[in-house]
């Protein structure tokens, strides 16, 4: 059965969507949530911060961010936790959660601080200085003192990945697992759901939508992140397994073009904007529904992560005419986009945030500051 868009902009539910004539132009969405996304600061706002970090959330029609910890100083105590709370509130313009980081040693103090955060971070791969997990016995710190009603993500590939569902299933602790991008890991989460292991993970639109053959269009340099990108067989892999995903998160990472054309290129790419039109382009082209990135991007981050409605909220989305992903279109500081020329089919217009219309056409009409700590109250 196929499945168009309805006149009066309501997404009519069915779970075959293929857009084809007839169809009308515009669409609506409810507000949705990216739950991982770096908006570095403290420390790092040259790149991005939670100004235009949110402003460039509303821009892809997401009204609710939550923001990894590792910035400088990384978000490990009460005292760098503050700091980036204060900046959160004077400049947010969407609504925002914000993570704590574990450490080696900081198990029981940040217990302590979980009721304010969004959830917990574990790094057990690729990152560095305070944060790197590498010793099993601060995972089973973090497992025993965390709160059971706040949720534990972790980035963990591989191997790793392996022995923290293990561990979290001895604990019995449910764990998220971040940006999911080998065929090897999803089959692992598919086999570790299937035996009730309490586990949930994400994938980003850019293990989804590029792979290892986009590197030299990209530029090496650019191409840059962690996880790497991965083969198109593992790509492959994570569309055929589509029902094992839980969420689309961006894993929005932004670094300005000189950093990334340097010789020493950080990894991480930019991608709250273009999310939306690369999910709506594929559900366009029928590889997956619009109810898949509703449950991805709206339903599931707010089961899963205890989230608080957005009452009046919604997002009002062009689906009309095919048109080309430009980073200066964009209001990520970083400048640059991997989707750079990409033909999409779809293009946020309208943003409404909890009554208020924050975005249209390009522009953002909420205030700094507008945006709410889902943990304090909404």
């Amino acid at each position: 059965m196929q499945r168009t868009l309805l006149p009066n902009h309501q997404v009519q539910r069915t779970s075959d969507y293929k857009c084809s004539a007839p169809y009308y132009p515009t669409m609506q969405l409810p507000g949705l949530t990216d739950i991982h996304v770096h908006l570095r600061e403290p420390g790092a706002t040259h790149k991005e911060d939670f100004a235009t970090g949110t402003a460039a959330a509303l821009a892809g029609g997401v009204t609710t961010v939550l923001a990894m910890p590792n910035t400088q100083p990384p978000l490990v105590d009460a005292a760098s936790f503050a700091l980036a709370r204060q900046a959160a509130e004077a400049k947010a313009h969407c609504d925002y959660g914000l993570y704590l980081g574990a450490t080696l040693i900081n198990a029981p103090q940040i217990a302590a601080l979980a009721s304010q955060a969004a959830g917990l971070k574990l790094y057990l791969d690729a990152t560095y200085g305070p944060l790197l997990l590498d010793d099993m016995a601060a995972w089973a710190a973090h497992l025993e003192h965390w709160p059971r009603s706040r949720p534990i993500v972790a980035h963990a590939e591989g191997k790793t990945m392996a022995a923290l569902l293990f561990f979290a299933a001895l604990h019995g602790r449910h764990v998220h697992i971040c940006h999911v991008s080998r065929r090897d890991e999803i089959l692992l989460i598919k086999a570790a759901k299937e035996k009730g292991y309490p586990v949930t993970c994400e994938v980003t639109p850019h293990h989804l939508f590029l792979s290892t053959a986009d590197v030299p269009a990209i530029g090496a340099g650019r191409a840059e992140v962690r996880p790497r990108l991965a083969s198109p067989a593992d790509v492959q892999a994570l569309w055929d397994n589509l029902d094992v995903i839980d969420c689309f998160a961006t894993d929005h990472a932004p670094h300005t073009l000189a950093e990334k054309d340097s010789a020493n290129p950080p990894s991480g790419f930019p991608g709250l904007e273009t999310a939306l039109p690369l999910l709506l382009t594929a559900a366009y082209e029928g590889r997956l529904t619009v109810d898949d990135i509703i449950t991805r991007m709206h339903t599931n981050p707010r089961r899963i992560f205890g989230l608080p409605a957005q009452p009046e909220t919604s997002v009002e989305v062009d689906v009309g005419e095919w048109h080309h992903i430009q980073a200066a279109d964009c209001r990520s500081r970083s400048g640059w986009t991997p989707f750079e020329g990409r033909p999409v089919r779809a293009r946020v217009r309208r943003v409404i945030l909890r009554g208020q219309e924050v975005y249209r056409d390009g522009q953002v009409l909420s205030s700094p500051g507008f945006g709410k700590n889902i943990r304090i109250g909404i």
